[in-house]
């Protein structure tokens, strides 16, 4: 291959958009710019986002971001860290007392990581499938009410 041969591929080169060349060309006297109008004219431009001195859809909408309003009431458990606390009943409240989830936790969730090793049982938590599945192969039960 030499520099002197190469060539664009066959169709990726389009004749640019020639306006205003009479009406053959389907885009003659007004240029595809339609009558008057602010658009049709030459430097009629306004920012983006503005529309005619009506608020603005982005000053229009709240500005809540994309931070979920319910995160921190969520947690997710490890099963390692079920594992070490002493009891065997398990609900919201032993997870609070032992400092595993923060103390304005709503919900609770297990998660498949680490090891069980004894018969536990989770009241009002929830578990993963992986989670789940674990906890029932060392003879625990979860039981959602």
């Amino acid at each position: 291959m030499k520099l002197n041969t190469i060539k664009p591929a066959e169709g990726a080169k389009k004749a640019a958009r020639r306006v205003g060349r009479g009406m053959g060309s389907g885009l003659g006297k007004t240029c595809g710019r339609g009558h008057k109008g602010q658009k049709s004219r030459a430097g009629g431009f306004h920012k983006v986002g503005f529309e005619g001195g009506q608020m603005p859809l982005q000053r229009r909408l709240p500005k809540r971001g994309f931070v979920s309003m319910t995160a921190g009431q969520n947690a997710e458990v490890r099963l390692a860290e079920l594992d070490r606390l002493p009891i065997d009943e398990i609900d919201l409240l032993a997870l609070v007392q032992a400092g595993i989830v923060p103390a304005g936790t709503q919900s609770a969730k297990v998660i498949l990581s680490g090891s069980v090793s004894r018969k536990l049982t989770l009241r009002g938590i929830g578990a993963t499938k992986g989670a789940l599945a674990a906890i029932e192969a060392a003879g625990g039960s979860v039981v959602t009410a």
